[in-house]
This record gives C-alpha cells, structure tokens and sequence, in this order.
C-alpha cells in the first residue's frame, strides 16, 4: 500500500506507464501544469477530491494510487488499528482521512473517517467530483455548504448529496470535527 508520502510518485509512474504528458493531465482534470507536478512531487498527500479526479483522468480506480492490491475478496476486515492514514493533520487543508475499506478490491464506495480541524473562513477550500457522497458526523458541530444552501450539523446527522456539486464544511467551535465519510464514484467515472 502506498503511504502519504509516495501518493505523488504513484501518480506520476501512473501516468508515464500510461504515456500521459503533464499537459495532457492538466487539460482531463482543470488542475494547473504546475498544482499537478507539485502533486506528484510533494511528500504530503492531496485531498482525496483531487485524486479522484487525477484517478478519472489516468482511467484508473483511485485504489490503484494507494497501491492497493487487487485480490478478488468477497469481504474483508480493517480494524481499528489497521486503518490507512491517507492524508495527515498539517498537511494542505489540515484533514487526516483514514480508509476504512482499503483492503477490499474493486470497491464502488470509498468510506474513510475524517477529522476536520477547527478553521477559519478564508481557510476553507470547495470540493466538486463525480458521484454521490454522504457525511455522518461521529464528533462536533460544523456547517456543511452545498451550493448555495447552508446547513448546520451536529453528532449524530447524517447528510448524502451530490458531489458534483460545489461543497465544503466549516467547523463551528474550537474542537476538532470527526465524521464518517462515504464517496461513492460512478464506474464510468473511475
């Protein structure tokens, strides 16, 4: 499996394999020439939104850049301890997503659990990708935008929407957020 550090390398040996010049994946994805040969050389891992979109781009299953393996399960088992860290605190946006499902090839959905540190406004950066997502908040109290409607949610809400449309969330309080994340990638997407 890849670690954090080695997601911009896998990216960048994806695409040679595939003969796909930095251009190129800059056109498929609306990423800049220069955000995406930072990517594949930054030891910290981007959001997991833009590796949707660069996995969509190189016609592969965003598994493939965790390097994860395609074993041919019918169910598998990721403790507590075993969860992947896929992005950890202090990095760009501060998010620390673990995989719940890394072990389970060719998978539709990718569910992780995130903690979103407390924010500031200008701090905050909009998601848009493919597919459907859904939100359930284990711990804290934050605002959820889609669009332009706001919401308020608490421990305990749950909220499922569609991911192309814009989207980020604001922690509301100085305490971390903690929330079970779900996104769902349409195969045609993939």
């Amino acid at each position: 499996m890849t670690i954090e550090k080695e997601i911009g390398k896998k990216v960048r040996e994806i695409r040679l394999s595939k003969r796909i010049t930095l251009e190129e994946l800059a056109n498929r994805t609306n990423f800049t020439k220069g955000y995406l040969s930072k990517v594949e050389h930054s030891e910290k891992g981007p959001p997991v939104s833009t590796l949707i979109r660069i996995a969509e781009a190189l016609g592969v299953k965003i598994s493939k850049i965790f390097g994860e393996e395609e074993k041919h399960e019918s169910v598998t088992l990721v403790k507590k301890s075993d969860r992947k860290k896929i992005v950890k605190s202090g990095t760009q946006f501060g998010y620390s997503y673990e995989s719940l499902a890394h072990k389970f090839p060719n998978r539709v959905m990718d569910p992780y659990v995130l903690t979103h540190p407390p924010h500031k406004e200008k701090d905050r950066y909009n998601f848009k990708h493919p597919g459907q997502e859904m939100i359930y908040v284990l711990q804290g109290k934050m605002e959820f935008c889609h669009g332009d409607k706001r919401y308020i949610l608490e421990e305990g809400d749950c909220t499922y929407f569609d991911s192309n449309i814009e989207h980020h969330t604001n922690s509301i309080g100085d305490t971390d957020i903690k929330m079970l994340m779900v996104i769902y990638t349409p195969e045609s997407e993939k």
